[in-house]
């Protein structure tokens, strides 16, 4: 695990190769990174273990050498194989007591959660943030949930007592709305996986993050 395994960045960049993109997990991490994400979220669907294990491996590389967390998405045994900084977690993935037992002390977990007893039940499982959405209509999910909207993010950050990280259809045009609701950062994948341009999108992305946070 990395040294800043504790440390919650604010802008999450999901690697996802499933939708529109032109560019490897590889190399989206290596422009994200450039740009100046603090978070890449390694997600693949669909694929085997052993080329998700090899993929987890060359984002770990990648990922040491800025000491940048590096979260996978679903799988405790891909985190725990590569040495990850962590993982992310859905409502109907690996519960997050599990996950805590199996992951080292030291490994961020993230949960999904829309409700407020989910909120609770996974900070008391033992997440170290919450992911909350779709705050917004999105296409990278094909079984997205409809919007919650952002007096729902507000709402919600004010009942987490952890950082919420905000996710789904957020562009550089919403990115302070959301700030602004609380959240302590956002996760994006169309916003930076899907352009020409992942470094330069995400600087901007980075950009509006730092301007849309209080004073």
């Amino acid at each position: 695990m990395t040294t800043s395994a504790k440390s919650i960045g604010r802008l999450h960049v999901i690697t996802d190769t499933t939708i529109q993109s032109r560019f490897t997990h590889s190399q989206l991490a290596k422009l994200a990174i450039a740009g100046g994400a603090d978070t890449i979220q390694f997600r693949q669907k669909s694929t085997s273990t052993r080329l998700l294990v090899e993929t987890a491996f060359h984002l770990k590389a990648i990922c040491d050498q800025r000491c940048v967390p590096l979260i996978i998405n679903d799988r405790a045994d891909i985190a725990l194989a590569v040495e990850a900084s962590g993982a992310h977690f859905g409502q109907e993935d690996l519960p997050i007591g599990v996950a805590r037992r199996i992951l080292p002390s030291q490994a961020i977990i993230g949960a999904s959660a829309r409700t407020k007893d989910k909120i609770m039940e996974a900070i008391s499982a033992g997440a170290d943030y919450i992911g909350f959405g779709p705050v917004f209509r999105t296409s990278s999910k094909s079984d997205a949930e409809k919007p919650k909207g952002l007096s729902e993010l507000a709402r919600f950050c004010q009942i987490a007592s952890c950082p919420v990280i905000a996710i789904g259809g957020i562009t550089l045009e919403t990115v302070q709305d959301v700030m602004q609701c609380g959240a302590h950062g956002i996760a994006v994948i169309s916003s930076v996986c899907t352009v020409e341009d992942p470094m330069q999108a995400t600087r901007q992305l980075i950009l509006e993050i730092q301007q849309g946070l209080p004073v």
